[in-house]
């Protein structure tokens, strides 16, 4: 097999990023989450102390702005200026900077060129919101994964409470509602379907039979 570059795109909360990492273990290949990054530019905005929906300030802070991604034993780590914030931008209130600032042109660009010069490098599947449509419109493969906004809700507050964050679900659904329509209805690369990618409900599924699905899909068409 050659050069694998598999996209994966949805919403907030249906499970993308759990499906991407057992997919990239199963396939052997690299997981780029690209969310991450916009994670980590809204890490460090907030650090600033700008106001993330200031596109201005924004803006003219990503010249200070320096993202890098490793991979260590293939596991992706994140630093932003010097500083390993990999287990640091797992947040509620980092979640939301990181929607906020990705609205910006500025910082979609930057990281955008980021995903790109990093897909060219390695076989990988990389998860986001314009993955296929946008950032890498020539994958080989490309999945929209999709789930109701209640079982999304479920899914990131049963998360948070593993991580011993305890949060109303009625505003975690209210929070993923506005989020779902603040991506959708960007200026930039908004949140969509790419016309030749296969559509997966995840509600009713398992993360396992979610990768297995996928796989199946990328096995049956790659000899």
């Amino acid at each position: 097999m050659g050069k694998l570059t598999i996209a994966l795109d949805g919403p907030a909360g249906s499970g993308k990023s759990s499906v991407a990492k057992q997919i990239a273990k199963t396939l052997g290949i690299l997981y780029l989450d690209t969310g991450a990054m916009y994670r980590a530019v809204g890490y460090d905005i907030l650090k600033k102390g700008i106001d993330p929906l200031d596109r201005e300030r924004v803006e003219s802070a990503m010249k200070d702005i320096d993202v890098l991604i490793r991979f260590i034993d293939g596991q992706q780590q994140v630093w932003v200026n010097g500083e390993d914030v990999t287990g640091k931008i797992r947040t509620p209130e980092i979640s939301k900077a990181a929607s906020d600032v990705s609205a910006h042109p500025a910082v979609r660009m930057a990281m955008v060129e980021l995903q790109r010069e990093t897909s060219e490098q390695y076989d990988m599947i990389l998860d986001g919101r314009d993955i296929g449509t946008f950032v890498l419109p020539n994958a080989e493969f490309k999945f929209y994964l999709v789930a109701s906004c209640e079982e999304r809700a479920r899914r990131r507050h049963k998360e948070l409470a593993e991580r011993g964050i305890d949060r109303p679900l009625s505003e975690i659904q209210r929070e993923m509602e506005q989020r779902d329509y603040n991506d959708s209805h960007r200026a930039l690369a908004p949140l969509k379907q790419a016309e030749d990618a296969v559509l997966i409900d995840s509600t009713a599924m398992t993360i396992d039979e979610v990768a297995r699905q996928i796989i199946d899909t990328i096995k049956g068409e790659v000899k």
